[in-house]
């Protein structure tokens, strides 16, 4: 069942950005130091902190866009739109795969154990932050505006209706 977009959503998928944004800049620089030899104090906890994040929330973040961001905006009679949707769901996919690689490193690192190679886990998340970058940036330019504007447009017409039944 498709949910529809509420204004809530939009300040909960805000966020997430906002948290996603934190944690790729603290998994870029736990990656630059472990590539540098110097693990940074607090390392075990900033990789579980970071895993319990793109393991959980960012799941669900995903799947919230599935639910009440893409569906309407598949529909548009916009190509550019409906294809820009369609490579957002497909960054879903990659990011998954992407993460599957990096969250049993940083598992590995939050247990203390070191066995994660500093320069492969370095080429990894450089990948996983430019995948997640440019898809948070396509989203927030094109996507996200456009899906808040047809989410107004429905509002503004539903509401003249709404005071017409109650006056």
């Amino acid at each position: 069942m498709v949910k529809s977009t509420t204004l809530a959503n939009f300040k909960a998928l805000d966020a997430c950005h906002r948290q996603t944004l934190d944690h790729l800049r603290t998994l870029a620089e736990l990656a630059g130091q472990l590539d540098a030899g110097k693990p940074p104090p607090g390392a075990a906890d900033q990789a579980r902190a970071i895993d319990a994040f793109f393991s959980g929330t960012s799941r669900a973040h995903h799947q919230e866009e599935e639910e009440t961001v893409f569906p309407a905006l598949l529909h548009s009679n916009d190509a550019e739109l409906v294809q820009a949707v369609r490579s957002l769901q497909q960054d879903h996919g990659w990011i998954e795969r992407n993460w599957s690689l990096l969250g049993p490193q940083l598992r590995a690192i939050a247990s203390g154990e070191s066995w994660p190679e500093p320069a492969e886990f370095q080429h990894g998340v450089e990948v996983f932050l430019q995948l997640c970058l440019e898809h948070i940036a396509l989203e927030e330019t094109l996507v996200y505006p456009a899906s808040r504007a047809r989410w107004a447009q429905v509002v503004a017409q539903r509401t003249p209706r709404a005071a017409l039944s109650n006056g």
